[in-house]
Formats: structure tokens, sequence, C-alpha cells
């Protein structure tokens, strides 16, 4: 079974599967280095992106993520402002911290290769890491694959059938692998959705710790429909699309509420700030994957504040079915 954790995962924009999958997939071929005591003796490192992420990563910012994840960053720590003093670093310098710690030369037109006519055998979403020691011999080298959500899983992983690149959890009192199974559990327990959910995710970690980590998400949603009305200017990309979440908010906040349709103009207002930061390479969650990622937000923007009664105990019972819906998704 999936954690509910698992599925809100907090990012960056603009893409769960061509952005924060490699930047996890570069980071996690960094740390193995680091733990297989490799990286003292590593001087290269090549990244090889095949398929869909080939096809499309320049779009979808995949360079910029494969870079950061070689530093050894990650996108649910990782500081939006602090992306670009990082890249303009590595570019003008042509050298890179390898896991944060090790220093090598690092030259991006040829070490990072994009193959759009080739697709590795296990997913369209692939890539391959190598490093190289002073001689030119090969270290390491691993092939990953970028399966959606920012969920990695490695060419060996995939073959074992590993599942979506997470650790195998522990049991859960109520396992459940469709919509059928969900509700009979629920059904036959006596438990809301929302109680069943919480009951499983006792078994990663206690109950204090899954609602402190659902409100940290929450908070992450609120502060991007935030960042979203207020940040200005184009998009990146070279389609220069201005933003429009910010004139949206004006003009909703001067309307008042005459408009029948009020409360679902702000929905919109709210999915669209949420879409343009995701778009801008800003912090926001995965709900379940970063294109998706402002439809929740937007419901429970609107939730909180439009529904009679409602609370921050509301919006836990919210995560966690929705979480519930996403795993069955996600399977």
């Amino acid at each position: 079974m999936l954690s509910v954790l698992d599925i809100f995962k907090i990012g960056v924009g603009p893409s769960s599967s061509h952005t924060m999958g490699p930047m996890n997939a570069t980071r996690r071929f960094a740390q193995a280095l680091a733990e297989r005591g490799l990286l003292d003796r590593t001087a290269k490192v090549a990244v090889q992106l095949y398929g869909s992420l080939a096809l499309t990563g320049k779009g979808h910012c995949t360079d910029r993520a494969v870079l950061l994840g070689l530093e050894g960053l990650e996108p649910a720590t990782l500081d939006p402002d602090a992306v670009e003093p990082a890249l303009e670093r590595i570019r003008a310098e042509g050298r890179l911290r390898l896991a944060g710690r090790r220093e090598i030369a690092f030259d991006e037109p040829m070490d990072v290769l994009w193959h759009r006519d080739q697709v590795l055998p296990g997913h369209s979403n692939g890539l391959r890491c190598t490093a190289f020691d002073a001689h030119g011999a090969v270290l390491a080298r691993e092939e990953y694959y970028s399966t959606g959500g920012g969920f990695v899983v490695s060419a060996d992983e995939l073959r074992a059938g590993g599942g979506p690149g997470v650790a195998a959890g522990p049991s859960v009192p109520y396992p459940f692998a469709s919509a059928q199974e969900l509700l009979a559990r629920a059904r036959d327990a006596g438990l809301d959705l929302h109680e069943l959910v919480l009951a499983n995710e006792r078994a990663f970690r206690p109950d204090a710790e899954t609602r402190d980590a659902l409100a940290r998400i929450w908070a992450v949603m609120q502060a991007c429909v935030e960042r979203g009305f207020t940040a200005q200017g184009l998009l990146p990309g070279v389609l220069k699309v201005k933003r429009r979440a910010p004139k949206l908010y004006r003009q909703l906040t001067e309307a008042g509420n005459a408009s029948p349709m009020h409360a679902m103009d702000w929905v919109n207002a709210y999915a669209l700030a949420v879409n343009e930061e995701n778009a801008a390479g800003g912090r926001m969650v995965t709900a379940p994957t970063n294109g998706a990622a402002g439809i929740v937000p937007a419901v429970l923007m609107y939730y909180r504040r439009f529904e009679p009664g409602a609370s921050d105990e509301g919006v836990l019972r919210f995560l966690l079915t929705a979480g519930a819906t996403a795993m069955l998704y996600k399977r």
C-alpha cells in the first residue's frame, strides 16, 4: 500500500514526471556514489535522457532538474529562489558540486545528452547516469524511470517488480486495490473513508505525525495560491505567456459578491494561480501530479472560504479521502 504522503508531495514545477522525477533520480545516483565510497574517485558524470524526457524535457526544465539533482538538491526542500543562482554558477564555471560535496568539471552540452530517437525498454521516461574516474573508466552506471507523480524506480527494481519507486511499506489493516474493495472494507469496519485511510497511515507513523505533515501540505498549497495571485510578468518559456491569475484576483476582489457564479469564479482563480506557479517552477504540492496540482487546492480554498462550518479538521478529512482516490489511480 502507498501512504497518503506518497501521493501529496511538496515539490517544484513544472512537471512531476519530467522535473521532480529526474531531479530525484540524479540525486539518488549521486547519493549512491557517496554511499558506495565512489564519490572521491568520480571525475566526470554523464546523464543521457530518452523517450519523452528527451522529446519534451527542454520545455519541462528536465535539464535544470538533472543538474540540481546531481548537486544533491531535492524537490521537497529546494528553495525556488536558489535555483537560478545555482544554475548560473554551474554553467558559468563549468563545474558541479556532486552530491553537494565533490566538485567536478561539468560540460553540460557534452555531459547531458538528449536521445530523442531512442526509448529505454522499461518506460517512456528513462534516463541513464554514468560516473567515470579520472582515466575514463566507468565507476557506476544506473538506469532510472520517472513513472509519474515524482516517483522514480531503477531498472533493477522495475525488473524485480518493485512498483512505483517507493520502498515496500508495512502491512496495513485495511488494504484495498479497487474502489469497490475500498468501500466494502469501510462499510464492514463501520468507518468513514478518511477514518480508514488514517487507520492505514498508523502503520507508517503516529497520527500526530500524519496530521502535522498534512497540515504542512495544506500550508504549502495556500502559499502557492497567494504567490500565484501576487506574482507578475511572463511565465518562463518561448511562448511568452502572461500570468492571468493576478488580474483575475483583482477583478474578483473589486467585484464583490454580485455575480451568481461568484464562488465558482474564485475556484477557477485558485486553480489558475497554482497552475501558473507550477509553470513558473514555484513550490507546490503534487496532487497527485504537478499537471493536476491546481484542483485539490482550489476545492480546499473554496471549502475554507465559502462552506459554513469549515475547519482544519475538514481539510484533514478531505486530504485523507482524496489520497485514497489517488492511490487507486496510481495503482
